[in-house]
């Protein structure tokens, strides 16, 4: 393995993140359908213990049946009236007993034991990972049917896929695909890997992910090894009231001789929420980014 890879335990990882690689869908079990209610209502009421499945619920027209959210769902502007059940990947126990819902929805849990003190309080557990943007459609599917929203779910499963095939048919007619570097954070530098969510969405914008040299989700690396690699893109996914990021990226020592810098391609105020967390919203990422990508491509007459 290069010198100029440093990895770390994936808790410090998700600590600079915010947990955005486990903000998302592929489905850990076979979903069941719920029918009824133990509560007296026709459609199961949820707890929602991440952003990307709280995006989901309102996407598929069950977000009236949402009785409780973490602190960390922000989007749409209606979850926010949904009450607060406890911060992302730690669900206050307290409150999941007082409002008792009959499905809590989750990506990751912070304890390892959680589920089963939830599974204790007589209420169900669905776990739904995201690893790709082609694990979203499936986890739509497993939505809709646990909260009695199949056709909607169907539908917009469906919109996705044709629209990450669309993406995807682009992609591969490019003659050259640009090298991306995606900064995710800069102190220390983290980039996502083979594999990662955000290699996925580099991928469909028709760019190539120079992190992909690496098997492994997200790593540290070293500026020197971002140097030898020689990006003709660069991508920073961290906002900063101080300073502009991508300014900081180009006043770096010995940046100026990659192509990025050189060529004004360092871009930065991305939409995290858009960017990082696997969700309904994708394909308008995946159009951002690539938008981004080719930007240089699309101005030429």
């Amino acid at each position: 393995m290069p010198s100029s890879f440093r990895f770390r335990p994936i808790a410090y990882l998700l600590s600079i993140v915010l947990f955005f690689a486990l903000a998302g869908c592929d489905q850990r079990k076979p979903a069941e359908n719920v029918t009824g209610s133990s509560s007296g209502h026709s459609k199961p009421t949820v707890v929602s213990l991440a952003p990307s499945l709280t995006e989901m619920m309102f996407a598929i027209g069950a977000g009236d049946q949402l009785i409780g959210r973490t602190s960390a769902c922000d989007w749409p502007k209606e979850a926010l009236k949904v009450p607060v059940a406890g911060a992302f990947g730690r669900p206050s126990l307290e409150v999941l007993a007082a409002l008792h819902p009959d499905l809590v929805i989750d990506v990751d849990l912070e304890e390892q034991h959680a589920g089963e003190k939830i599974a204790a309080l007589g209420i169900r557990k669905e776990t739904i990972l995201c690893r790709t943007p082609d694990d979203i459609p499936s986890a739509l599917r497993q939505l809709g049917r646990l909260t009695g929203h199949a056709a909607r779910a169907d539908s917009l499963a469906l919109a996705i896929e044709k629209g990450l095939d669309g993406f995807r048919l682009q992609s591969a007619a490019l003659a050259t695909k640009k090298k991306v570097y995606l900064e995710i954070w800069d102190d220390p530098l983290w980039t996502g890997g083979k594999g990662s969510y955000v290699s996925s969405l580099i991928a469909y914008a028709g760019g190539n992910n120079i992190g992909d040299a690496v098997t492994r989700e997200y790593f540290e690396i070293s500026q020197e090894w971002v140097l030898s690699e020689n990006p003709d893109i660069i991508a920073c996914m961290y906002m900063s009231k101080q300073y502009s990021a991508a300014d900081k990226v180009k006043n770096r020592p010995g940046w100026k001789n990659i192509a990025a810098v050189r060529e004004n391609r360092v871009y930065d105020r991305f939409d995290n929420n858009i960017f990082l967390r696997p969700g309904p919203r994708v394909l308008e990422g995946i159009g951002k980014l690539r938008d981004v990508i080719l930007e240089k491509e699309r101005h030429v007459p």
